[in-house]
């Protein structure tokens, strides 16, 4: 044998001995903290381990709302720009699916005037508002339809987004996140062990907002909101959305409440339930100029002082200039930092804040709660916020054992399948077919390495797509087979013909398999979940067989030939 063929042999030598010490965590099921120097295992998905499986849903009807009420802010900003006085009017939600707002004008002179305003920069062709009605001193409007079309549209996309970012930060490998439907998300989660949490990251809006507080309002008025609500059944229970809490109270309290506010909680938890034990009433600004879209990045600190963790966030250059005008033009008022209507905190602005830094502090209690509470808020934070709040519908654990059954029956159906093939090829080629199968064995070696060191998801589908690649494999090696059996029909001696078969049948393998590949990279681009679980394994496959029939195959003929002299061959 030449010094290039050990070169060869040298390599394929290294690649085997790796690829066993990457498959022997799986083999034998060693935990993390075994001794062996290589941890990773093949990750199974969601058919073969289990894990969880969820179905959310959009209420468009609140999306509508909030919508309306951003507006109403936007309009009051462009109005009072343009010297006009007005205040924001109460939201008419006697249809849910068309909601209304108003704009009041003070001056009955400015009507026209704001009327134009509100049509050159919201409303008209292409834009979100229509007008619906003009009486007296009152303006209001309400969605355009092809807006609301286009929210329905990018809600569930952007939605998707944003739970696959979160995921991705909180590490579950190989999620499948889907639309079902124009209102509907399903998520499967293969081996998420703390379901509970996973549901709170994912069902999280993250909508960051800084609000004014009205101080105007009595502590007295607000704790008689809290006591007539309690009687008229309004509290809040164990199990029930702390969101759909707030919008009834907001809708108890509507009558009351001054246009252009709505009211806030701060919540205060029980440090061993976790469920809520005081709820404290805040009358904030209803919308704002300034929410989590201007965030540039949210971290976990620790107050050296008290030994504190808090999240530390920083805006990007225009939120930065929006927090400086905010906080120059209410210093000695209280700002409200408000996370999906929770009030995190509510300090006394003391004087004009620039460089767009600030902090979320999380209350007292257990360091080690707070520090994982402040990791889950930065992560959403970063994340970004959901573009609409999503309900879960539907919530499936499923448990390991479909997983197992998944696994037992498709290795059995892979080693009936494995053997035929073996059986055939040794029958067939003799001792040429005892060197394919070895082959083979490499061939299904590497592709599991693959798995292991890619930290691809291997799923049923997958399973699939190593069973394929046996039979491709096989292929291969029938032409190197023929074309050398032609070679000798001719005359030609064997060690010259096994050179030729297997230079000639070279480029016939190359081709055949690069056209399934092209294949399978489609259908890894535009598939989904198992679709792509095949398509992985199918194009690790097809690389190694590749490899294997032509190259590993080559050598081992080379020794095959130095043992025989070159004089014959089994085939």
């Amino acid at each position: 044998m030449n010094r290039s063929w050990w070169y060869r042999f040298s390599f394929m030598l290294f690649l085997f001995v790796i690829s066993v010490m990457a498959v022997i965590p799986t083999v034998f099921n060693f935990n993390e903290n075994s001794s062996f120097p290589v941890k990773s295992k093949i990750n199974l998905g969601l058919d073969l381990q289990g894990g969880l499986y969820m179905v959310l849903g959009i209420d468009f009807k609140k999306v509508y709302s909030d919508e309306m009420k951003n507006y109403a802010k936007k309009i009051q900003t462009t109005l009072q720009d343009e010297g006009i006085a007005s205040s924001i009017g109460k939201l008419s939600v006697t249809d849910p699916e068309d909601p209304h707002h108003t704009v009041i004008i003070s001056q009955e002179g400015d009507l026209q005037k704001a009327r134009d305003f509100i049509s050159e920069y919201y409303s008209g062709s292409g834009k979100p508002l229509r007008f619906t009605g003009l009486e007296g001193t009152t303006v209001e409007y309400a969605l355009n339809r092809e807006f609301k079309k286009d929210i329905e549209d990018n809600a569930v996309k952007k939605s998707i987004e944003v739970i696959r970012n979160r995921i991705d930060e909180f590490g579950v490998t190989e999620p499948e996140i889907v639309s079902q439907g124009t209102d509907r998300v399903v998520i499967q989660l293969p081996g998420v062990k703390d379901i509970e949490r996973a549901k709170e990251l994912i069902g999280k809006t993250a909508k960051l907002e800084f609000k004014m507080v009205n101080d105007d309002m009595s502590a007295a008025l607000l704790n008689e909101w809290m006591t007539k609500s309690k009687a008229a059944g309004i509290d809040y229970k164990k199990g029930q959305r702390f969101s759909e809490y707030v919008r009834k109270m907001n809708e108890f309290a509507s009558k009351d409440m001054p246009n252009g506010y709505e009211l806030a909680f701060e919540k205060t938890l029980n440090k061993v339930t976790n469920d809520i034990e005081q709820l404290m009433p805040y009358v904030v600004e209803s919308s704002t100029n300034l929410t989590g879209d201007s965030l540039q990045d949210a971290s976990v600190r620790v107050d050296q002082q008290n030994n504190q963790p808090y999240v530390a966030i920083t805006f990007k250059s225009q939120g930065a200039k929006i927090f400086e005008k905010l906080t120059g033009d209410n210093t000695g008022k209280r700002m409200a930092i408000i996370l999906d209507g929770n009030v995190y905190s509510a300090p006394v602005i003391q004087a004009r804040i620039a460089g767009g830094n600030a902090q979320i502090t999380l209350g007292q209690g257990n360091y080690n709660d707070l520090l994982k509470e402040a990791s889950d808020l930065s992560l959403v934070l970063r994340a970004g916020a959901l573009p609409v709040e999503l309900e879960f519908q539907e919530q499936r654990i499923v448990g390991p054992s479909l997983g197992k059954d998944s696994i037992e029956r498709s290795r059995l159906a892979g080693l009936i399948g494995a053997a035929i093939v073996f059986l055939f090829i040794l029958i067939y080629y003799k001792v040429s077919g005892s060197l394919a199968i070895t082959t083979l064995g490499m061939n299904i070696l590497f592709v599991l390495a693959c798995l292991v060191g890619l930290e691809a998801t291997l799923t049923l589908p997958g399973i699939a797509g190593i069973a394929l690649t046996v039979g491709m494999a096989i292929d291969a090696n029938i032409i190197i087979y023929e074309r050398i059996k032609e070679e000798l029909a001719f005359g030609t001696p064997v060690r010259e013909a096994v050179e030729t078969g297997f230079s000639r049948a070279f480029w016939t393998i190359l081709d055949a398999n690069l056209t399934t590949a092209v294949a399978g990279l489609m259908l890894l681009n535009f598939g989904t979940g198992p679709i792509r679980g095949f398509a992985v394994t199918l194009i690790i496959g097809i690389v190694c067989t590749v490899y294997t029939a032509y190259f590993v195959g080559r050598i081992f003929f080379e020794f095959y030939m130095d043992k025989t002299h070159g004089k014959s061959v089994s085939i």
